[in-house]
């Protein structure tokens, strides 16, 4: 079954080239011009991932961002930001907002179709299904749910993907290079300071005592480490 992807942007030759490439690739696609009519689309279809333009009319797409990222519902919801905005600075706002990835204009369909299908792959099941433990936490592949001790932690799929890595790799120190080839996979175009800010995504949404399990070693990279 194709995967459906969401096109929330309000230039219509940019929707329509977005909808051609998409569709010659496979996917099935939606369009909004807005939030009100993104919203009204993902709450009545199944929607697999989002490009998510960052300037729109009305509500900006940062906080469109943030709006899917605090619902239940939509918290999980794979989300690349389209972007002219090529700064350091406004990458990072972007991802701190919810998204799971960036893309500056102008972009090449390749480069896109390479981002989307990274990205779907990092939301797709894990081939591990086995129940993890590390200290509190607690991880069902399976089910995608994660606990630490009594509470339910939601995470969206670069975060569980993350979390899940550092789990059934324990005490080892990785370099942001490192993760993002075993996490995000190989030949993806990724900057190594995403890491940064899905590390930061994933310590805010564990217990403050948990989340210093997720160690920085300066110098060196990441590890997970009681």
């Amino acid at each position: 079954m194709a995967a459906k992807i969401l096109i929330i942007e309000d230039e219509i030759a940019v929707r329509e080239m977005l909808t051609f490439t998409l569709k010659n690739n496979g996917f099935e696609t939606f369009e909004a011009g807005n939030s009100e009519e993104a919203l009204n689309i993902v709450s009545k279809n199944n929607i697999n991932l989002i490009l998510l333009d960052w300037m729109l009319p009305g509500k900006a797409g940062i906080d469109i961002a943030r709006s899917l990222r605090a619902s239940i519902e939509t918290k999980e919801l794979p989300i690349i930001m389209l972007t002219a905005k090529s700064e350091e600075s406004d990458k990072i706002m972007g991802l701190e907002s919810g998204a799971d990835d960036y893309i500056t204009k102008p972009f090449s369909p390749k480069e896109l179709m390479a981002r989307i299908k990274a990205l779907l792959r990092r939301s797709a099941p894990q081939t591990d299904m086995e129940v993890v433990i590390f200290g509190s936490i607690n991880l069902n592949p399976m089910t995608h749910k994660v606990k630490d001790g009594d509470k339910n932690i939601i995470l969206g799929p670069t975060e569980f993907n993350l979390l899940h890595f550092f789990m059934t790799h324990p005490e080892r120190v990785y370099s942001r290079a490192q993760l993002l080839d075993f996490v995000w996979g190989t030949n993806v175009y990724v900057e190594e300071r995403t890491v940064d800010v899905h590390i930061l995504r994933l310590r805010k949404s564990l217990e403050s005592e948990t989340s210093k399990y997720i160690q920085t070693v300066r110098g060196a990279g990441y590890r997970l480490s009681k």
